[in-house]
């Protein structure tokens, strides 16, 4: 016989002849396999779930090795358990590069600021730049595991949970992974019956985070090789489940404007553009027409790539993809644009992403066989400024070799140190905040380099990198030896801290988000 016990948003049952407690189920859990938990698991699995642990081993109580939520005292003995109850204070989620407009107590960024790029509101700079500044070169202050498998998006988030937790989706090879921190391992998930395979290769990848109101559990919405999901993970089975949204073949990863979602999709008659609301309502297949207005004459898709897209990013109430071959993008109520480039010109999109101007216009930096220039992105009548030199980075944050850019993207080189004219410097996330004029953000700085921007981002070894923060006080995080493409490097913040992966290292750097004494 067994004792049942219920919760806000769970059911537990105790066994009357051992006293051990085991979950029957929980709110927005599809299936739980509690034989299956090893004793490692349970510390975890109480933490996600806001219950409460046995009292530390010093102590004569062990009569279970889990307690439901809201027990204080063991109902054997009366020893005071370990309650394991959200933190008073919630930790900031983390979604990578979205076009998804983030919820007004997670930092969303400013309406001038393109959503899509690299680009964060989080008060990063106030505790890094507490740091002893440059020449001097600091340690990380922790490290962990890399995922087993390298190559994956980060989510940081608590996804209806009692505890924040990181997943590495690796969707090159339909792994989601789970990063334990009590145990300090990654768990791969397992895939529930009829789940959809989480692979795509299409176009760059990007996710959208799930909705405010979304059930517990919910991941986003993903794109995969059969659709467009909704992934739903299960931290107690370690499993997943997805949600069909979309079956379709799709050419690019899905993106945000407003309150509509849109991805490209490969139809028999060529590309053309889906969208719904959120909700995944309402939808519509939206053919695209060409840079003169004139609508697809034969219904073959104007010859627009059915791969190879950028990842979406959202600005000015438009979305627009990049590629090789030109620009698609569209505004709700209006019918998508295909713009190719001119001839000639080639989009250098490995350079970092779209910049901005002071007057608000995006810019997208490419190559006409002689010289680089910007090219103004989203409108028929794009203007184009020459350059004198290959410029890497993204939003406001950029650099020409080693000197920072600071006024409009086209403009001469700030030198504060002649010394540095012999670096590549290549941004990876901008910080942006209401009380800096200048752009801060996460660099690396490649040390004594001479060769081409294309050869340093793609195939050369690199044999000093620094990790670097530009702010008002610039300070050197770590250093990284023969790092090849550097632009594989991915920074995100979880746990408070800031991290950095490449999938070549066999574990991941963080730096505390604390002020240092």
């Amino acid at each position: 016989m067994a004792y049942r016990w219920e919760t806000p948003d769970s059911v537990w049952l105790e066994d009357e002849a051992s006293g051990q407690f085991e979950l029957a189920s929980g709110q927005g859990l599809s299936r739980i396999d509690w034989q299956a938990q090893a004793r490692s698991r349970l510390p975890d699995v109480a933490r996600v779930l806001g219950a409460s642990l046995p009292p530390p081993p010093t102590t004569s109580c062990a009569h279970a090795a889990i307690y439901p939520q809201g027990f204080a005292f063991c109902p054997e003995c009366g020893a005071a358990l370990h309650v394991c109850a959200p933190p008073a204070r919630r930790l900031p989620s983390w979604w990578g590069p979205s076009s998804a407009p983030l919820p007004v107590d997670e930092s969303p960024l400013p309406r001038h600021v393109p959503l899509g790029l690299p680009v964060t509101a989080l008060p990063l700079a106030a505790t890094l730049e507490t740091r002893a500044p440059e020449p001097a070169v600091g340690v990380p202050d922790l490290k962990i595991p890399a995922p087993p498998n390298a190559v994956c998006v980060f989510a940081a988030s608590y996804f209806g949970f009692a505890a924040q937790r990181l997943l590495a989706l690796a969707y090159t090879r339909n792994v989601l992974q789970y990063w334990d921190p009590v145990a300090a391992r990654w768990h791969v998930m397992a895939a529930e019956d009829g789940a959809a395979d989480l692979s795509f290769h299409a176009s760059a990848y990007a996710w959208l985070p799930g909705r405010a109101d979304a059930r517990r559990g919910e991941v986003g919405m993903v794109p995969t090789a059969q659709g467009l999901v909704r992934l739903v993970m299960n931290p107690v089975s370690e499993s997943y489940r997805t949600e069909m949204v979309l079956p379709a073949r799709l050419a690019s990863a899905p993106g945000m404007v407003g309150r509509r979602v849109a991805c490209l999709i490969a139809a028999a008659t060529g590309v053309r553009l889906w969208t719904a609301d959120a909700d995944g309502a309402d939808s519509e297949t939206l053919e695209i027409v060409a840079d003169d207005g004139i609508p697809d004459p034969d219904g073959t898709g104007w010859g627009i790539p059915a791969a190879g897209w950028s990842r979406p990013f959202s600005y000015d109430g438009k979305l627009i993809w990049l590629h090789e071959l030109g620009e698609l993008y569209w505004r709700p109520g209006a019918a998508p644009r295909w713009l190719p480039w001119p001839a000639g010109w080639t989009p250098r999109l490995g350079f970092g992403g779209p910049v901005r101007s002071r007057d608000g216009r995006l810019w997208q930096i490419g190559h006409d066989g002689q010289a680089y220039s910007f090219r103004e992105l989203g409108t028929e009548r794009a203007q184009l400024q020459p350059l004198n030199g290959a410029r890497l980075g993204l939003g406001t944050l950029l650099f020409r070799r080693g000197h920072q850019v600071k006024n409009e993207p086209w403009d001469v080189e700030n030198v504060e140190d002649q010394a540095r004219g012999d670096d590549m410097v290549l941004p990876l996330l901008e910080n942006v905040s209401g009380t800096r004029e200048q752009p801060t953000g996460l660099v690396l700085r490649m040390q004594a380099y001479s060769g081409k921007a294309e050869a340093a981002l793609e195939e050369a070894t690199l044999p000093r990198t620094l990790i670097e923060w530009v702010g008002q006080r610039n300070v050197i995080l770590d250093e990284a030896v023969r790092l090849k493409r550097p632009g594989d490097c991915q920074p995100f913040v979880y746990d408070n801290c800031l991290w950095l992966h490449h999938p070549s290292w066999n574990e991941m750097r963080g730096w505390r988000l604390e002020a240092q004494s």
